[in-house]
């Protein structure tokens, strides 16, 4: 089993910052690309960023510019960046990664989602 745990959610003011980590353990031979993705309420879920096992990044276009994905290979550990928060940014957000198991299966797995809140 692979399983995701985020860590790094809160309450920030507007203009604030916060970092989100998400760690991948488990029955892991290898992981692809990560990511992370928000749901606000009623809501779809929605693209943030993502990140190759080489380090290239996507960004959803709300983030662009504030928004920073990075990763750890050697920890299995993806992070984000957020700067110059804004109330819209308010969301549970997921962490998702493309693994391959020890078993020789790939699987696409969620955490179980972390709150970030932006209100004065």
């Amino acid at each position: 089993q692979v399983q995701l745990v985020e860590s790094g959610g809160g309450l920030v003011q507007p203009g604030g910052s916060l970092r989100l980590s998400c760690a991948a353990s488990g029955s892991i031979f290898s992981v692809y690309t990560m990511g992370w993705y928000r749901q606000a309420p009623g809501k779809q879920r929605e693209l943030v960023a993502t990140i190759s096992r080489g380090g290239i990044p996507t960004y959803g276009d709300s983030v662009k510019g504030r928004f920073t994905i990075s990763r750890d290979n050697g920890k299995n550990t993806v992070y984000l960046q957020m700067n110059s928060l804004k109330p819209e940014d308010t969301a549970v957000y997921y962490c998702n990664a493309d693994v391959m198991s020890t078993f020789n299966r790939r699987e696409n797995r969620w955490g179980q989602g972390t709150q970030v809140t932006v209100s004065s």
